[in-house]
């Protein structure tokens, strides 16, 4: 894997695509800053060198060129603030001035660029839109994970534009990857899957591609009701993919074959609305009353899932076990943190990922006690699933 540990970056333009896609309230002000702090150490690495640093990201989906909403101009006073250092602006990712920035930048100074997503060039994956931005850079850092799965100009065609010994991963990019190598292909037994959020179809492919390596599959959230129909249980407004229903049933068949334990919630705290205002109360996941909802895991099946979790070696988390934004339905999502926190700290090696998942592990204060928290949602769903990430093999090969 061609890293920038070994690199010295000094008197070198160096065009780092990060992933700086972060929240912002009404006053532009960021909320979470996690995936900025995530790439600080590839920054200052650079910066460390004597290197010249010129960054680049996306924020938001804008859809029709430039919107001061998706400006990234409102990141750089936070930029500067955590990099101890004056971060410049280019008000464009391409053109004039960007370019005269990025050639008066002195070493150890930073220039970050405008939203690329402002062109429609970025998501399409357009070649010369990618050679402009190579244009302004000796060498191609991508530390941007979060991106990984998407082949736009920035993450992947880009590549190509730099020969092999000038285009490598940041810090963070290595990190995710062999973090996640660990756990697909390295994990030591009993190695658990936990899985949950809403829909089975989200996450069919990520079980199929489990099945071969994991020794037990905890299922939890929404996701499950679909498992219990398909096997004829009463689920009430429970919510359910009645056109998954025979892929629910193949997946129980195959784990069998694979001598793979699916663990169910035997129980949930259900509720009669989707509400934090709703009436709820306990019951048996095979006969919930009509007119009622699973909204988080019950105290059952938090005891059952704790003892799986307690003797797992490795452990991959992929999603919440409830509506955990409600107070009322975090219980399950909490416990389960809690969990597999406590695996961690007796040895056992934890990934966390996807978007929910880390948000849960962040909220409940437990971010630091599992062993990693990917910040990639979609593109580590992808990776688990077995797919080639664009961004990765682009830098790869």
């Amino acid at each position: 894997m061609n890293t920038i540990s070994s690199v010295n970056f000094s008197g070198k333009k160096v065009l780092v695509r990060v992933d700086f896609n972060v929240p912002l309230d009404e006053s532009m002000q960021i909320t979470d800053d996690n995936r900025i702090r995530a790439s600080l150490p590839t920054i200052k690495k650079i910066v460390k060198d004597g290197g010249k640093v010129i960054l680049m990201s996306h924020l938001g989906r804008p859809k029709s060129g430039p919107t001061d909403k998706y400006s990234l101009k409102h990141l750089v006073k936070h930029l500067s603030k955590v990099l101890e250092t004056e971060v410049q602006f280019a008000n464009d990712c391409i053109g004039e001035d960007a370019k005269r920035k990025a050639d008066e930048l002195k070493p150890g100074q930073i220039l970050l660029l405008e939203n690329l997503r402002f062109y429609k060039e970025e998501e399409n994956g357009d070649p010369g839109f990618a050679k402009k931005l190579a244009a302004l850079g000796d060498i191609y850092v991508n530390d941007a994970f979060g991106t990984a799965h998407r082949a736009h100009a920035s993450t992947a065609v880009i590549a190509h534009e730099f020969p092999g010994t000038q285009k490598m991963f940041g810090l963070l990019m290595e990190a995710e990857i062999k973090n996640a190598e660990k756990v697909l292909n390295s994990s030591e037994k009993p190695f658990t899957a936990i899985l949950g959020g809403a829909k089975v179809s989200d996450k069919i492919l990520l079980i199929e591609n489990l099945l071969g390596k994991a020794n037990h599959i905890i299922i939890g959230g929404g996701m499950a009701y679909t498992f219990f129909k398909a096997q004829h249980a009463k689920v009430g407004r429970s919510l359910v993919e009645d056109e998954r229903l025979k892929i629910a049933m193949e997946l129980i068949e195959k784990a069998k074959q694979q001598n793979v334990k699916i663990h169910l919630p035997e129980d949930s705290v259900i509720a009669d609305d989707f509400s934090n205002d709703a009436s709820t109360k306990i019951s048996d996941n095979t006969n919930i009353s009509d007119g009622w909802m699973g909204l988080d895991i019950g105290p059952k099946a938090i005891q059952a899932f704790r003892k799986v979790i307690d003797a797992s070696c490795t452990i991959l988390w992929n999603g919440p076990m409830g509506v955990f934004e409600m107070p009322k339905f975090q219980e399950g999502t909490k416990a389960i943190a809690e969990a597999v926190a406590a695996a961690t700290d007796k040895g056992a090696f934890s990934l966390v990922g996807g978007g929910d998942s880390v948000a849960a592990v962040n909220q409940f204060g437990f971010a630091d006690k599992v062993s990693y928290v990917s910040t990639g949602g979609g593109a580590l769903l992808e990776y688990f699933e077995g797919k080639e990430l664009p961004g990765i093999t682009a830098v790869k090969y």
